[in-house]
């Protein structure tokens, strides 16, 4: 009797196991890129005039010599919807076709709505699904990784991710260590089902909360609301140990790649192009040395915009893009750090533009 029900429960079990097969997932790439930049151009002489800095100061410790800067009635909506457009324009993919909008920022235009609902008003995306990403200089990637699995397993077909950022409304400028770093802009990407083999091949996010406070901003959220005081002692400004972030950065940019090729089977020397965060040039070099990689397969374009957090890499994916500096077949490591402290990297095999396959 005990066998026979055993018996029969297994079977039934084997039976839903044939039933229930997950499906087989479908590969998602980057068919559409786009980019924004912020009004003002900003170079280092302009701000010799605000501290006390100076342009070979600035050049020979972070690499950056200029970068934009939002006008009064510019936010981070204004940028994510203008690079959103352009990046459907490259993919072909009208605004109705978009399923969902994932926004990755820390400088929103308020806490909510979402500036993803905001950039689909914009755009006249009615209906998608929208909701933003909040992990600083890491969200885009944090984005694509997301946004890649609703398309893996068929619950959309048409996902617009974009890194935004007006980094300039939360810049203390009269602190020298942080106003020389910083740019506004936005990057966005469509993703949609691409050929076998092809698309996103890998992404590895990770976090280590125990140095939240290496960068962040002290006020304006649940435990210190806006008040007269934390007005007066600029607690609604960003503030950063750089110290501690640098050192996070050099391990981690290095850590995250490679562990972003493990996943899908790959080695260092099968990247031919690393798209890193643009945070400073020193890190950039060391992530290089790391992952011993030549300077000719990697870009960078922080000395004309600065640090842009999550519009980093979107960016300059963008521009490489654009400059024909990745073909189809090419595998693209991205790379990236940000508050939390946060992580992330994804691994690409590039597939042609324009939703061809």
């Amino acid at each position: 009797m005990g066998d026979g029900v055993t018996g029969t429960a297994r079977a039934r079990w084997k039976a839903s196991k044939r039933r229930f097969r997950a499906p087989l997932l479908r590969p998602a790439g980057i068919v559409g890129l786009g980019s924004a930049e912020a009004e003002r151009l900003v170079t280092n002489r302009d701000l010799e005039r605000l501290v006390d800095t100076s342009d070979d100061w600035i050049v020979s410790r972070t690499g950056i010599r200029e970068r934009h800067v939002a006008g009064p009635g510019q936010a981070s909506s204004d940028l994510a919807t203008t690079a959103a457009g352009r990046a459907l324009a490259s993919a072909g993919i009208e605004p109705a076709q978009v399923d969902m909008i994932l926004v990755a920022t820390v400088t929103p235009d308020m806490l909510f709505p979402a500036t993803a609902c905001l950039v689909q008003r914009n755009l006249g995306a009615r209906g998608s699904a929208g909701l933003d990403i909040e992990v600083g200089c890491a969200g885009f990637l944090y984005g694509l990784a997301i946004g890649s699995q609703f398309i893996n397993t068929g619950r959309y077909d048409t996902v617009l991710v974009i890194g935004a950022e007006t980094l300039s409304k939360i810049t203390d400028w009269t602190d020298r260590n942080t106003c020389v770093l910083l740019g506004d802009g936005a990057g966005a990407a469509v993703l949609r089902p691409v050929a076998p083999g092809t698309g996103i091949l890998a992404t590895y996010l990770g976090a280590d909360g125990t140095g939240a406070g290496s960068l962040y901003m002290p006020a304006g959220g649940s435990r210190l609301p806006p008040s007269h005081r934390t007005v007066d002692e600029r607690q609604h400004y960003l503030r950063m140990n750089g110290s501690e972030v640098f050192k996070f950065a050099v391990r981690i940019m290095a850590q995250a790649g490679l562990g972003a090729l493990r996943q899908c089977g790959l080695h260092r020397s099968d990247v031919d192009l690393l798209v890193p965060h643009q945070a400073n040039i020193r890190i950039i070099e060391a992530a290089v040395s790391r992952l011993g990689l030549p300077w000719d397969r990697v870009v960078v374009n922080l000395d004309r915009h600065g640090n842009m957090s999550s519009a980093s890499i979107p960016v300059a994916l963008d521009e490489a893009a654009a400059a024909g500096r990745v073909k189809p077949g090419d595998v693209v490591l991205m790379v990236s750090f940000g508050a939390g402290l946060a992580w992330a990297s994804c691994v690409v095999r590039w597939n042609e533009l324009g939703g061809k396959a």
